[in-house]
């Protein structure tokens, strides 16, 4: 089969909308471990935008927060900052309390054997081509057969000068991920499209804009795996479509090492204010089961995956899987 994968790097505009809203919940959770956050943000030509819902005994200075971020994710020109933040609806705060989820959703949850992250191929090469890029604009995109690559992109954001330090350390990826697994009859040059479109000196929100949760398939298991629930990002672990999502790879990597599997899909399904799952399904190399060993309850996920701890901004940056994460193991 031929499949693609693409990846970005963390200072692309949509990246760094997600770890500006995991910054923000990381902020509160070091201090309240019981904050309810739900923070989305959107940046672009000079103003980021952190709006969303928040009740917390922790003080935070979210423009702050913000603000760092951006920088650390190498951008130094003047930006502004507008702040629109409100408490946690009553009625979705009661479900909560009462153990409940806090939205309904289906999550899916997924490993494979392919890759020693048990994530597959496209997905894990296309993201070490990223990482390599560093805090710069950019985007990689793997294409692979049976485990061979037919074709890879690399595009970077930055200047001649930039060029040559950046694709230096694309270039140990390259050599030492890509090179050995060139499919037959594939040069390296012919498979390598470096910055297609030409030159890229202007990127980030001087470019274009971004949006906290809109690289979903990045985040998760590429686009050859089904996507379930919502973002994760900005996202406390009472909201299923994170802590659940977590849970369900959990259970993947377990049972993939049980059975000794090649691939195993991971289903649960919620309704908002229902502890319960109303499905919790595993499929093992296409055989489908119920799953009856694990307490599935929203509090107890938590509980099990140490969701409490500030840990998000992380995992923002490089997908939510396959990094070494508690969920991972």
């Amino acid at each position: 089969m031929i499949k693609t994968a693409e990846a970005v790097s963390m200072s692309h505009p949509d990246k760094i909308c997600d770890q500006i809203s995991d910054a923000v919940l990381d902020a509160c959770l070091k201090q309240d471990p019981y904050s309810r956050v739900a923070i989305e943000s959107m940046g672009g030509h000079g103003l980021i935008t952190v709006c969303g819902e928040l009740t917390t005994k922790a003080r935070v200075d979210i423009a702050r927060i913000a603000l760092e971020t951006y920088r650390d994710c190498g951008y130094l020109e003047p930006v502004k900052i507008k702040v629109n933040v409100k408490t946690q609806s009553p009625e979705i705060a009661h479900g909560v309390d009462q153990e409940g989820a806090g939205d309904q959703g289906i999550m899916v949850g997924y490993a494979t054997s392919e890759t020693r992250e048990l994530l597959p191929l496209e997905v894990i090469l296309s993201r070490k081509l990223a990482r390599a890029m560093g805090a710069r604009d950019g985007k990689s995109q793997v294409t692979v057969k049976d485990g061979k690559v037919l074709s890879f992109i690399t595009s970077v954001c930055g200047n001649e000068k930039d060029y040559q330090k950046i694709y230096k350390e694309i270039n140990k990826v390259v050599k030492k991920e890509i090179v050995p697994r060139l499919a037959k009859g594939v040069t390296l040059e012919k498979a390598w499209l470096k910055n297609p479109n030409g030159s890229w000196t202007i990127g980030g929100f001087v470019a274009d804009t971004g949006l906290t949760g809109r690289k979903l398939v990045v985040d998760n298991y590429g686009p050859n795996i089904p996507l379930g629930g919502g973002c994760f990002s900005g996202k406390d672990a009472t909201k299923v479509d994170r802590s659940a999502a977590y849970m369900a790879r959990r259970i993947a990597v377990d049972y993939l090492k049980k059975y000794k599997a090649k691939e195993v899909f991971v289903h649960l399904a919620y309704a908002i204010g229902v502890a319960e799952p109303q499905m919790a399904v595993a499929t093992i190399d296409g055989r489908q089961e119920k799953i009856t060993d694990y307490d599935l309850r929203p509090r107890a996920i938590i509980k099990q995956l140490n969701l409490f701890k500030p840990q998000y901004r992380e995992t923002a940056k490089y997908g939510h899987f396959g990094n070494g994460f508690t969920w991972d193991k």
